[in-house]
């Protein structure tokens, strides 16, 4: 999907506790830094639809089992992150996302482009779009 990147990241497995790449300035996906802020959902609890409008997210799951779906307005992009498939999802302005907890406590980390701004982004009901989540 156009504005949408998976990027495969890497990790340092070290015996007395590991080491998880999240994101570098030269990375692909990388527009310019805002802010970085950890998000929580609970376990089959859904956040979104949400869009904004300027800013690019940079999502990664440090914690648990998180399905994201991104829509364009013509299909739908579905992704499950997680320690085991550990990779940055990049979605960029104007592209509507929702997630999911999978796992017993799940959290994320957004490297945001910019600062968050209530006015830049617009939410919406999660059935205003036909998508069906798969039940676990």
């Amino acid at each position: 999907m156009d504005g949408v990147t998976l990027t495969p990241l890497k990790q340092i497995h070290n015996p007395r506790g590991d080491v998880f790449h999240a994101m570098k300035r030269g990375d692909e996906g990388f527009t310019d830094f805002g802010e970085a802020y950890f998000s929580t959902i609970n376990q089959n609890d859904i956040k979104g639809w949400k869009k904004h409008t300027e800013m690019t997210l940079n999502l990664v799951v440090v914690t648990g089992e998180v399905e994201f779906v991104v829509y364009d307005g013509d299909g739908f992009f579905n992704v499950k992150l997680s320690k085991k498939n550990y990779q940055r999802l990049t979605v960029k302005p104007n592209l509507w996302l929702a997630f999911r907890g999978l796992s017993a406590e799940n959290m994320l980390l957004n490297l945001a482009s910019i600062e968050h701004d209530p006015n830049e982004s617009e939410n919406v009901d999660l059935d205003i779009f036909n998508y069906v989540w798969y039940k676990y």
